[in-house]
C-alpha cells in the first residue's frame, strides 16, 4: 500500500507544479501582439501631432521666407511641418536655399500654386502692385493645398516669430468658427502707432461705403477689422462653408463693382475676408500678432514691447530686408544668407 501512496503523491506534486508552470507562464509571458505593438511603437517626436504652417516664397522677397521659416523653427521642439508655396518658376530657388543651409533639417514640401485660379478675379488698377501678386491670395485656396490635416497656420512671409509655434496652434477655435484672426483694435500698445501713421482699422478703410453692394451687407463701417497675415484656419469648417467659393465671389464682384481697391487702407486680399468672416471668427491673442512694423520708416514700438511680443508682421511699404525700415535688427537675426547670392539685403551702406 505504501508505494501506491508514494506515486499518487508524486504524481498530485507533479500536477501541481504543472499548473504553477503554466499559470507563471500565463503571467509573466509578453503577448505575442504586444510584442508587435511594442516594435512598432513610434517614437515621441513621431506620436506628436504635425503642426502644419503655410509660408509663400515669392520672387523678389524670397528671404522673407527663409527668415520666417528660420524664426520658427528655433523657437520650437514642435514637430513642424512647413508647406511652402511658389510658383513654378520660383520654386527650385526656394528649395535650393533650403537644402544648402542650416534649414536643412527642417520637415518641409513645396507646393506649387497655379495662377490661373484667379483668371477674372482680381482688378489690375491697384496703387500698389505688389498686392495683386497671385501668391497674396494663397489664404483663399488653403484646403486645396493642404489635404491631410484638420487645423493649419498660414502666415505672412514679412513676420517672424519670437514665441513657441505650438502656443499659436493651440488656439481655440468656437464652434462654427473656420478662422481665427486678430483684430486690428485689440491691443492698446498699438492704437498710438495706429493713429500716428494715420492707418485705418475698420471697415471703412477696406471697403467703399459709397456703393450699394456694401450698404447691403449691413456692416457698419465703424466695425473693427482684422489682419489676415495670421491664421489659424479650422479646414473642415472651411470645406463645409465653402469658404474658398465665398472669397472668390466677392473677388469677382469687384472686378465688375469695384467694391474696394489697396488704394483704400489695405490691400485686395483682406478686404473679401473682411466680408466674409465678418462676426464669423475666432481671435488670437494680441502678443501673436504685434503689427504695422512696415507702415512707416520712423514710427517704432518700444524695444521692451517687442521683446514680449510672440510674434512681429512688418505689414506696409517698409519691408526689413529693403531700405529704409525700421526694426531691422529683429528681423535680420533670423536671416540665412541665399547660398546663389540671388537674393540681397539693402542697406543703407550696401
Amino acid at each position: 500500500i505504501l508505494p501506491f501512496v508514494s506515486v499518487n503523491q508524486i504524481l498530485l506534486l507533479l500536477l501541481v507544479l504543472t499548473v504553477c508552470a503554466i499559470l507563471y507562464n500565463k503571467v509573466h509571458q509578453v503577448p505575442s501582439a504586444l510584442k508587435n505593438e511594442t516594435v512598432d511603437l513610434e517614437s515621441p517626436e513621431e506620436m506628436e501631432e504635425e503642426i502644419p504652417v503655410v509660408i509663400c516664397a515669392a520672387a523678389g522677397r524670397m528671404g522673407a521666407a527663409v527668415a520666417a521659416i528660420s524664426s520658427i523653427y528655433s523657437n520650437t521642439e514642435a514637430n513642424v511641418l512647413f508647406y511652402i508655396v511658389g510658383l513654378k518658376t520660383t520654386i527650385p530657388h526656394i528649395r535650393k536655399w533650403i537644402e544648402n543651409s542650416k534649414l536643412k533639417e527642417i520637415k518641409f514640401k513645396v507646393v506649387e500654386f497655379n495662377p490661373m485660379v484667379l483668371k477674372g478675379k482680381i482688378r489690375q488698377d491697384a496703387s500698389r502692385p505688389e498686392l495683386l501678386q497671385p501668391l497674396n491670395f494663397v489664404r483663399f485656396y488653403l484646403p486645396l493645398l493642404i489635404q491631410k490635416h484638420e487645423k493649419v497656420i498660414y502666415l505672412d512671409d514679412d513676420i517672424i516669430v519670437q514665441g513657441d509655434i505650438q502656443e499659436l496652434y493651440d488656439t481655440k477655435l468656437a464652434p462654427g468658427h473656420a478662422a481665427a484672426f486678430s483684430d486690428d483694435c485689440d491691443l492698446p500698445s498699438t492704437h498710438e502707432m495706429v493713429r500716428s501713421v494715420g492707418m485705418q482699422n475698420t471697415y471703412m478703410g477696406f471697403l467703399d461705403y459709397r456703393k450699394q453692394a456694401i450698404r447691403d451687407l449691413g456692416i457698419s463701417p465703424s466695425t473693427c477689422s482684422f489682419n489676415p497675415g495670421v491664421i489659424v484656419a479650422n479646414m473642415t469648417e472651411w470645406k463645409h462653408q465653402r469658404i474658398t467659393k465665398q472669397l472668390e465671389k466677392w473677388m469677382q464682384r469687384n472686378v465688375e463693382e469695384n467694391l474696394y481697391s489697396s488704394t483704400l487702407g489695405g490691400g485686395v486680399a483682406t478686404s473679401p475676408m473682411l466680408i466674409v468672416f465678418h462676426g464669423k471668427y475666432s481671435t488670437i491673442n494680441p502678443m501673436w500678432h504685434i503689427r504695422h512694423l512696415g507702415w512707416s520708416p520712423d514710427t517704432r514700438y518700444s524695444e521692451h514691447f517687442l521683446q514680449e511680443a510672440k510674434l512681429l508682421h512688418w505689414n506696409g511699404r517698409y519691408k526689413p530686408w529693403d531700405y529704409p525700415s525700421v526694426h531691422t535688427d529683429l528681423w535680420e537675426s533670423w536671416f540665412i544668407p541665399d547660398p546663389s547670392g540671388k537674393f540681397k539685403l539693402t542697406r543703407p551702406d550696401s
